[in-house]
């Protein structure tokens, strides 16, 4: 009985959402983060089209949109969280997108490299080592929504650079 009125609450707490919203679009991935089952990850496979397009810029320019896609996340998540009523909601995942482009800086090229991006990824955002689940406990807002996945999105940068120095 209580999944069932979180999931009501849940979508109570969507229909507050303005879909005339471009931050709320943006802040739900394009709707990829209504997904009722694993939204984050929905939201993390919704990021790779945008990813394997930004694959293509030269690598100042795509940690330039990144950085900007950061920044402008705290904005478009705090607009979402706002509407919804709730912190962290779990449809909100532009963090996702944000870090999972993070992880893939100047990350080989290749279907399997993708693979091991998302699966790094997808890792450090659940896990949540310290001190991202000590972030995403104690900070708040938008700010506290993009923080975390920021962090899981340099750890899963760190592990992708150090397996291409020894794979490559």
């Amino acid at each position: 009985m209580a999944k069932l009125e979180k999931h009501h609450k849940s979508r109570d707490a969507l229909e507050r959402l303005n879909w005339r919203n471009p931050l709320h679009w943006l802040a739900t991935g394009f709707g990829s983060g209504l997904s009722p089952f694993a939204p984050g990850t929905f939201g993390t496979l919704a990021a790779i089209p945008f990813y394997w397009l930004m694959s293509y810029l030269p690598l100042s320019v795509y940690i330039a949109v990144t950085v900007v896609a950061a920044v402008a996340g705290i904005w478009i998540c705090q607009s979402a969280t706002k509407a919804i009523g709730q912190d962290d909601h779990g449809s909100i995942v532009w963090d996702e997108f944000v870090g999972f482009w993070i992880t893939m800086i100047a990350a080989p090229k290749g279907l399997l490299w993708l693979l091991a991006g998302f699966l790094i990824f997808r890792f450090f955002d659940i896990i949540k080592p310290w001190p991202i689940r000590w972030l995403d406990r104690y900070v708040k807002g938008g700010l506290g929504i993009m923080v975390d996945d920021v962090l899981a999105g340099v750890f899963g940068l760190a592990v992708m650079q150090l397996l291409g120095y020894f794979l490559i």
